[in-house]
């Protein structure tokens, strides 16, 4: 008979904090995020800095920028999931209470937006868009720099998957009201970084 492959150990909220930034734990595994590169830059910008403009105007939730590692709601004695997305929003009613807020957030995001570098893993990409639709998040966006798609995830499964490619408008009206975002803005690249 064979013995069952042992579960691997899962790190503490402690033990994560030792191991610095750019660290997420997916389904149990510790991974590095990836390095990225200018055309990942720009379009992570462009998303947070059209997002933060609406966000200035309308203050109902506050939108961050990588760094803010969140917990997934996961127990702080052994870590299943712990994700650094690249744009984060949470309405200002989903922020939960916290002891120290110095320390990575334990809850969801309302909006993850991961943008994409050549050379992530594709498994790793999907369980995390499961995992944030599963724990409650109500969108996650995929952005691909370069071939200038977005792919949104929506909880509600309305549709389950939408691609906006070329100069198009994205659904946002139950996330953000009023607020349009087009494809356009979030690919504009500048001179420089074409050459």
């Amino acid at each position: 008979m064979l013995d069952a492959p042992a579960k691997p150990k899962l790190l503490s909220l402690d033990d994560l904090l030792k191991l610095g930034k750019g660290i997420e734990i997916i389904d149990g595994q510790v991974l590095q995020k990836s390095a990225s590169g200018i055309l990942h830059q720009l379009a992570s910008q462009n998303v947070h800095h059209s997002i933060d403009t609406y966000l200035n105007q309308f203050n109902f939730g506050v939108i961050f920028s990588t760094g803010l590692t969140y917990l997934m709601l996961s127990d702080t004695k052994g870590l299943k999931n712990s994700f650094v997305p690249d744009i984060s929003f949470i309405r200002l009613e989903n922020i939960l209470p916290m002891s120290d807020n110095t320390k990575p957030y334990p809850g969801i995001p309302d909006l993850a937006v991961e943008v994409i570098s050549p050379g992530e893993d594709a498994d790793d990409i999907q369980t995390k868009l499961r995992t944030y639709l599963a724990k409650g998040t109500e969108q996650v966006w995929l952005v691909y720099p370069t071939t200038k798609e977005l792919h949104q995830y929506r909880r509600d499964n309305n549709p389950e998957i939408r691609i906006y490619r070329g100069s198009q408008t994205l659904d946002l009206a139950d996330l953000f009201p009023g607020f349009e975002l087009t494809t356009d803005q979030i690919f504009a690249i500048p001179e420089w970084a074409l050459r």
